[in-house]
């Protein structure tokens, strides 16, 4: 959606993601001169309007136009300094519970007048409105995980010192017990951290378990790998008790010890004991991990139960899946895709979860695709393979990504967040980081394990890659610390590869596979290629809104050393100069055609 004002060459597009908008403008170069930066409003469907706000703000903001009426930081006295701007409703202007509905975005760019930020022109300004909710099309449902503990909202919400469970805790615990109080004194509980962390993913996941729980006429197959949100455990064990539930829960030494019972053991046994002795789970690993995460719906029959509805994904069923990865969900209300999950399942509960077995069935050895009109463009394939079947699904993603790197006038992208880069054979890893040295596409992705490889230089026209879990982070003044997650083993658990959003033939690649060999030949997993256009918009938004984040940390990780903070804000950003410029100087990199921001500009705003 794009909207132009008449005064100027300015362009606004606004990209629709899950529950979140990103925004692009773009300037003829000429009109940059003395650009200040961008003032964004938005306005809620039937709510007042309010302007975005910027962390940072002028040094002397009363050598400026100012509106008395907002804060120094409120972008129509602190314009942003970028050329694309992420909203994702909340934070400062509506808490944690934020409207969902239409948005009006109004965009203005600013200028300065011998340094100084001359007032709002309404002239040259350009609107666009936005459905901003949760991401719906035609049989398929999005939902994404927050993944933000290490962010300035979450911060702002729960404080630095906030844990996401209780020290020590049984199996299930209650959520609704007071976790921590945030730097107003306001208290909150471990569920309104895992409202807002879980974010859109956990809406979908309970929603789906929810309505099964209510209608009598649902049974649900699930298969679980790391499972111990001790909510959705409550859920399970209901269904258990009341017989309409079977599971495959992953038994992989990191799930299973017969000293010293994991969450996965307890809750094989609260299971077992809730089914009445009803064999109702089977505990298996493949060749080395039962690594989907996936819950099939039926509707009972007279004779059979039909499969309705499908959830899979990348979001294991834990406390660090839901409320500390960066994970996604996918929900195929589609009968022949959820009949596909059903047969998966059936032949996996009828080998007894045995690699061997399954990699010899068809489920293993064909590629299965919806034919409904009614659900985006999307085959599947099902893991653990053999050698070659394992290539075989691989082999798409691979050559796809070759496909971006030959498109001409270097009109090819590929926008990623995958969780492992460098352990394992993966002809996926090797492709994703060479592309790199294409300088004729543009690609931008993430890594929790990016092998040492963590960001190219500015000013480079090569693809960023950052690493997803920075540590010893200590950023600089006005921004609050964030807290450090070394102790989490993945921060980017994603699996997802976005090949050409803005081109002809956009597809995403995602699901529960890691995109790896060893994966695609030991592990039960199941790997999507999704045909659509919006969807995989969706996804590259992610990958933007991940790599944008975690670069910045990136770049604040300090290896080690730590910087006393001042009592003031304030005062510590005027020590450090971290304020916004008084001219046009930010903009050189957006107009240079060697940088990575002047093709940024183009591909988003144009």
């Amino acid at each position: 959606m794009a909207k132009r004002p008449s005064k100027t060459a300015m362009t606004l597009k606004a990209y629709r993601g899950d529950a979140k908008t990103l925004l692009a403008f773009n300037l003829d170069k000429d009109r940059s001169k003395d650009l200040a930066g961008f003032t964004i409003q938005c306005k809620p469907d039937g709510q007042p309007a309010y302007f975005i706000y910027n962390e940072l703000q002028f040094a002397r903001p009363g050598d400026h136009t100012q509106d008395s009426k907002e804060p120094p930081r409120s972008s129509i006295n602190a314009p942003i300094h970028k050329f694309r701007w992420l909203h994702v409703p909340g934070s400062v202007h509506q808490g944690t519970k934020p409207f969902r509905g239409k948005y009006t975005y109004t965009v203005t760019p600013r200028y300065f007048d011998d340094g100084v930020l001359t007032p709002l022109d309404p002239a040259l300004s350009a609107s666009t409105t936005v459905v901003v909710d949760s991401f719906t099309k035609q049989s398929v449902e999005l939902g994404f995980t927050r993944g933000f503990v290490q962010s300035q909202a979450f911060v702002n919400h729960f404080g630095k010192q906030a844990s996401v469970q209780p020290g020590k805790h049984a199996l299930q615990f209650d959520t609704a017990q007071v976790a921590g109080s945030n730097s107003h004194g306001e208290k909150f509980t471990f569920a309104d951290e895992y409202d807002w962390m879980g974010f859109t993913a956990r809406e979908k996941i309970f929603g789906l378990l929810g309505d099964v729980v209510k209608d009598k006429n649902l049974v649900v197959d699930v298969f679980a790998y790391d499972l111990n949100e001790p909510d959705m455990i409550g859920l399970l064990l209901k269904l258990a008790g009341q017989g309409r539930i079977r599971m495959i829960l992953d038994n992989a030494a990191l799930h299973h010890n017969a000293k010293k019972p994991t969450p996965e053991d307890q809750f094989e046994k609260a299971f077992n004991k809730a089914a009445k002795g009803k064999q109702l789970m089977q505990r298996g690993k493949f060749g080395r991990y039962s690594h989907d995460k996936v819950i099939i719906v039926y509707r009972k029959g007279a004779k059979k139960n039909t499969a309705v509805k499908v959830l899979t994904g990348s979001t294991n069923f834990s406390i660090t899946g839901l409320y500390v990865n960066s994970n996604h969900v996918l929900i195929y209300n589609d009968p022949q895709v959820a009949g596909f999950y059903a047969g998966v399942f059936a032949e996996a509960w009828g080998d007894g979860v045995k690699k061997a077995a399954f990699a010899k069935s068809d489920w293993a050895t064909k590629t299965y695709a919806s034919t409904s009109r009614s659900t985006p463009k999307t085959s599947i394939t099902f893991s653990p393979h053999d050698k070659s079947g394992a290539a075989s699904a691989l082999k798409p993603v691979v050559d796809q990504i070759a496909r971006e790197g030959r498109k001409p006038k270097g009109d090819g992208s590929v926008l990623f967040a995958v969780m492992e880069m460098a352990n394992g054979n993966s002809p996926v890893y090797e492709a994703l980081k060479t592309i790199h040295a294409n300088s004729k596409v543009f690609s931008y992705g993430i890594s929790d394990n990016p092998n040492g490889i963590y960001l190219y230089p500015v000013g480079k026209k090569t693809g960023v890659l950052v690493t997803g879990k920075p540590v010893q982070t200590q950023l600089p003044p006005p921004f609050n610390q964030v807290p450090n997650i070394g102790g989490v083993k993945h921060q980017i658990h994603h699996k997802f590869v976005v090949c050409g959003f803005n081109g002809d033939d956009p597809v995403v690649f995602c699901g529960s596979s890691n995109l790896a060999s060893g994966g695609e030949e030991n592990n039960g997993d199941n790997l999507l290629t999704i045909r659509d256009k919006d969807i995989a918009t969706v996804f590259a938004v992610e990958a933007l809104a991940l790599v944008d984040h975690f670069n910045f940390l990136d770049s604040t990780a300090t290896g080690g050393k730590t910087a006393k903070p001042k009592a003031s804000k304030a005062q510590a950003a005027l020590d450090a100069k971290w304020f916004l410029s008084t001219n046009d100087g930010w903009t050189r990199k957006y107009f240079d055609p060697k940088d990575l921001h002047c093709i940024d500009r183009q591909m988003f705003g144009a």
